[in-house]
């Protein structure tokens, strides 16, 4: 089953997100974190198959935590994907310079999500095979 680390601040978002992950064929098991910090120290614990970064939070956001997240070895191959209401193409191109390997907007397709994230991890363990 696909662990999947999503964190965000707004208790709503998490709530929509575990959900539609949890109800696809995928089997995907999410834990979620409120803030930065916190998501961090889970993944350093327990690495994720993908981390899911609101790119918006109080105290560390998206962006710095996605960065020092990228300066772990243990945690090096774990693909990172904004997910953001942040829709501008530089926040697009500002993700993907701080680590991220994708971006998904907010709001984000209940029919797609899933799909999408599978296809981050997917491509993440092709690129782990290759090496």
């Amino acid at each position: 089953m696909p662990r999947v680390l999503y964190i965000e601040d707004n208790p709503d978002n998490r709530l929509l997100v575990r959900r539609i992950l949890m109800a696809s064929d995928y089997g995907f098991v999410v834990q979620e974190a409120e803030s930065a910090r916190k998501g961090i120290e889970m993944a350093k614990s327990q690495p994720p198959d993908i981390i899911l970064m609101d790119l918006s939070m109080p105290e560390m956001d998206g962006l710095t935590a996605t960065q020092f997240i990228r300066t772990l070895p243990e945690l090096s191959s774990v693909p990172i994907v904004a997910l953001t209401a942040n829709a501008m193409d530089k926040d697009r191109d500002r993700s993907l310079d701080a680590g991220c390997d994708g971006y998904i907007r907010k709001p984000v397709d209940v029919d797609k999500l899933p799909d999408e994230v599978m296809f981050y991890i997917r491509s993440k363990n092709d690129r782990r095979a290759k090496l």
